[in-house]
């Protein structure tokens, strides 16, 4: 049975998640500290943002101290991939290629970036000729 896909996030949902992501389990008061840092919001906006997606299921709630702590229902690789995944299907027609070459020409990739792109194309590669479908 496959595992139900999460709702998208929104981009505020987004960029709590990546507060979560980053610190691990953490109350509204530390993920509206982190946030500010970047973006001046109020504690009740922080708030309301990390209900909603507690209703949707994007974060789990532990309501067993006074200050709720908050956790991310899934790490980020999979919520990035669940994220292209559809990007590539509804504005690449399903054509990674196209994607990846418009991710690269967007921001440049580091050496270190770049390396980690040869890799994976060198071992996809791989595979493909061992299973007889070599691409041209």
């Amino acid at each position: 049975m496959s595992k139900k896909s999460l709702p998208h996030p929104t981009g505020a949902e987004l960029e709590l998640l990546r507060v979560l992501w980053e610190r691990g389990p953490s109350t509204v008061r530390e993920i509206h500290e982190v946030q500010g840092e970047e973006k001046k919001t109020g504690y009740t906006t922080t708030l309301k943002i990390l209900q909603k997606m507690t209703d949707k299921g994007l974060v789990r709630r532990d309501a067993s101290e006074r200050s709720h702590v908050y956790e991310a229902a899934c790490q980020a690789e999979e919520t990035q991939r669940q994220l292209v995944r559809d990007l590539l299907h509804r504005a690449f027609g399903g054509t990674p290629g196209q994607l990846v070459v418009q991710a690269l020409s967007e921001e440049p990739a580091s050496a270190e970036e770049l390396a980690k792109i040869r890799q994976m194309l060198d071992e996809l590669e791989a595979r493909q000729t061992k299973r007889g479908r070599r691409t041209q």
